[in-house]
């Protein structure tokens, strides 16, 4: 017997009234409006000049789709069935909105370095593009130790690849044509869409109903309530200015994400195989996805399914890597490891104020008692894990929304734009539902590690 937890309880009937008042639209009014104002903010205040360039112009594209959903709140106290204020209408805002928040000032941040501008994209745009040049002329992404120590003091830095060595597939096409369009970035946002893509079609395609006797009402709403958690989902991972910024001015992180998401819409469509090529594919990118694989694992195992997700988990993360092991080891050792954990020949300038960084700078032994608080965290999930084991991707997502929000607050070096990762795991989870499967049942089985039908 399940007891639902009268707290939890209330938090989600409080969250689906926020979500659903005046259809959406105060929620997307909220987004828009908020998002504005952090756009004008970053583009007046901001020290870093690519986001300073991406606020002046998502600035006004907030500011259009604010204006938009206030026309809709308008027409729809007039006519409250009116098609230009339903879900259709709320997909093409957030379109429109994802266009000229992301892709426009990408796109004019892309021409303008393109013309010779170079305060115009983030170091990580430049780092994977030379990582794409070394994979196509040396077989490796990395430079070794002495190579790196080679360089002059203040270009040591950038020498450094800190991502797994699948992401210099972004930078091949400025290896090949020195163009516009060849921009990492351009690349990293056609690898997002394409997922997201995906992702939205897995879960379209799953059945809103049981199949059961149902009415054709009762079906058209479960139908409704499973696209308009979608589309929150899909605005977490776009519009969201953090996601917005991000992929505009650098964009490592949002390909990455979007697969992570592509690999829990295929969990809840019951599709083990792809879920774990989907995050073996994120895997073979950056370590973020690697928490995400395992808890997918774990996942699989309550299906019987956990050889199937690991194959592509596991192995193309590890077939990603061979070459690169092969050809150069102590290259791939400075850099996706000795760096990122503090011991390569310079630091990580990621210095965001969260508790890890706050504790490792303040305190006597301070990176020793984060790096504790880290492994403390990393523990108790593994033991969540083994004793309650998510058996829904409702709850493999927030394991892992909430597992990577708890190693980013204590990791010693971290950047915000990581929080990306959980906020967008986070809304996700909601249109995760399988039919059938009550939020009731979702979140108890979070709490026991059963689930109940019926």
């Amino acid at each position: 017997m399940i007891v639902d937890d009268p707290t939890a309880h209330r938090s989600r009937w409080h969250w689906r009234t926020l979500d659903n008042a005046a259809g959406g639209l105060a929620l997307d009014l909220g987004l828009y409006a908020v998002s504005a104002a952090f756009a004008a903010i970053t583009a007046v205040t901001s020290t870093l000049l690519p986001h300073r360039a991406w606020g002046a112009v998502a600035a006004v594209g907030y500011l259009l789709a604010t204006l938009t959903v206030i026309a809709q709140l308008l027409l729809r106290r007039r006519s409250p069935t009116s098609r230009l204020t339903g879900l259709p209408a709320r997909w093409a805002v957030t379109g429109l909105a994802w266009a000229t928040t992301t892709l426009l000032p990408l796109a004019w941040q892309s021409i303008d370095r393109a013309g010779g501008r170079t305060d115009r994209a983030q170091e990580e745009v430049l780092v994977v593009e030379q990582a794409g040049s070394r994979l196509l002329e040396h077989g490796t992404p990395y430079l070794g130790p002495d190579a790196i120590a080679a360089l002059p003091p203040g270009e040591q830095l950038m020498g450094y690849t800190p991502y797994q060595p699948g992401m210099a597939m972004f930078g091949l096409p400025r290896a090949l044509l020195d163009t516009w369009w060849t921009d990492s970035r351009v690349w990293f946002a056609v690898g997002t869409a394409l997922a997201l893509a995906l992702a939205v079609a897995a879960l379209r395609r799953t059945p809103a109903t049981t199949g059961e006797a149902t009415t054709g009402q009762a079906t058209t709403a479960a139908t409704h309530r499973r696209d308009a958690a979608l589309l929150r989902g899909v605005q977490a991972a776009t519009v969201l200015p953090i996601c917005a910024l991000t992929l505009a001015t650098g964009g490592d992180d949002l390909p990455v994400l979007a697969l992570c998401l592509l690999a829990v819409a295929f969990a809840a469509a019951e599709r083990p195989g792809r879920a774990g090529l989907a995050v073996g594919l994120a895997g073979a990118l950056k370590l973020f996805a690697w928490p995400v694989a395992l808890v997918l694992i774990v996942w699989g195992l309550t299906r019987r399914a956990g050889t199937r997700v690991a194959v592509g988990a596991i192995g193309l993360p590890i077939a990603a890597l061979l070459p690169a092991l092969l050809v150069d080891r102590d290259a791939l050792t400075e850099n996706v490891l000795r760096f990122p954990l503090g011991h390569g020949l310079v630091t990580s300038p990621a210095q965001s104020p969260f508790p890890g960084y706050l504790i490792a700078t303040a305190l006597p032994a301070g990176r020793l008692i984060a790096a504790g608080l880290l492994v403390a965290a990393g523990v108790a999930i593994a033991v969540r894990l083994a004793r309650r084991p998510p058996r829904t991707a409702v709850a493999t997502a927030l394991i892992c929304g909430y597992g990577l929000l708890a190693a980013i607050a204590l990791m010693p070096s971290t950047r915000f734009g990581y929080l990306l990762y959980p906020l967008a795991l986070l809304t996700w989870a909601p249109a995760l539902h399988r039919p059938g499967e009550t939020p009731t049942a979702a979140v108890a089985d979070e709490g026991s590690g059963r689930t109940t039908s019926g």
